[in-house]
Formats: C-alpha cells, structure tokens, sequence
C-alpha cells in the first residue's frame, strides 16, 4: 500500500526496512524517568530502590539507568536492583517481581503499584494517584499528540514523514504527571525543576 503512510510507535525497524512509507516514532522518555528517579531518590528510607523491567532491551535498559542516575544524583547513597519479567505486558509476574524485590529490602519500585506492601511507587505513562494514593508518586508520561500532529501536518503539506522521531522533555513529548505533595520528600518539586531546566537548556543550544 504505497500510497499509505505507517507510522509505528517504539518500533526500530523503518530505517532499514527501504520503504518511503514505513516510520517509527518514540520519545525519550529517559529524560523523564531521570526526574521520576529523584522523586524516588529523595522519598527512600532503606536506600534501595527496586525496578520492574520488560526486556534487556535498549528502550527498558536506558530508562532504568535514566531512573538510577536520578536518584543517585540527589541521594549518593541510594543502589537499585532490577528484575526482568520477560515480557511486555504479564499483569501477574509484574506483581510477583515487585513483592520479590520489596522482600529484598526495596521500598521504592518503579513501574508498579506498591500500596498494599507499604511502599512507594513510581509510575508509567498513567496518573496513579487516584489508584495508589498513599503509594503513587509521579509518573513519566509521553504526549504522543506531539508526533501525531506532526505527521498528519507532513501529510497535509505534502512532506516526508521522517523514517525516525524522537522528541523529549523540552518539546512537551515527554512530562510527569503532578507529583503527590501528600508523600513525596520535601523539596522533591524543587530538586526536579531545577534538573528538568538541563534539559531545556540543551535544546536551545542544538
């Protein structure tokens, strides 16, 4: 179908495919996680932190590294473990894993809720307040509005759609949802704004 455009998010595979029609698109919302992991750097007591990850794959390996160097820039002190679930979406081992690595000592964990162990909890690309309100710090969040509204504009004027995009933090494809003043540490909304300036500031010297 040539004269249709595909536009698949977090793919890999457009530039290589040879095909004028065929793009990915993604945001980097490792910039996020890095804010999310302060909130997370500043809110642990046991100095642990514990991360549910899909795959060892690059989009999963940046965000939890993003998340670990977040923390570890407010609290040098702080050390994460991380466990796989090998699988994208496992409803059930992502539960299993959280409660392991909550055994372990974590009292943050990143991806998934935690309220019932008594531990925090650091969300993706959903708002968990209203869910885990004792629980729920923030959440990294991609507004695929961004692309969207780009490559329909691409079609509209007659442009090419790049093969890859990905835009960050300072073009509002990626933000956090509101952080939960209820729990997070004091200071945490100063110490992420101040980080979150960075990234502005790289931008405007591209």
């Amino acid at each position: 179908y040539p004269d249709i455009q595909f536009c698949h998010a977090t793919g890999f595979q457009a530039s290589d495919s040879g095909l004028d029609n065929f793009h990915n698109y993604f945001a980097s919302i490792y910039e996020g996680r890095y804010l999310a992991g302060i909130a997370a750097g500043l809110k642990t007591e046991t100095n642990k932190l514990g991360y549910v990850a899909a795959h060892p794959f690059a989009e999963v390996i940046s965000g939890y590294t993003a998340f670990y160097l977040g923390a570890k820039s407010v609290n040098p002190d702080v050390t994460m473990d991380i466990m796989y679930t090998n699988s994208w979406n496992d409803p059930t081992i992502e539960s299993q894993v959280a409660k392991a690595l909550i055994d372990r000592g974590c009292d943050v964990i990143s991806q998934h809720s935690a309220e019932d162990n008594g531990v925090w909890q650091v969300g993706y690309n959903n708002d968990m307040i209203a869910a885990a309100p004792n629980a729920s710090l923030v959440s990294p969040r991609i507004d695929w509005g961004i692309y969207v509204t780009e490559a329909v504009q691409a079609v509209i004027d007659g442009k090419e759609i790049p093969a890859d995009w990905c835009k960050g933090y300072a073009d509002g494809a990626v933000y956090l949802s509101p952080l939960n003043e209820k729990i997070a540490a004091e200071g945490t909304q100063e110490a992420i704004d101040k980080a979150a300036v960075s990234y502005t500031h790289l931008r405007a010297h591209e």
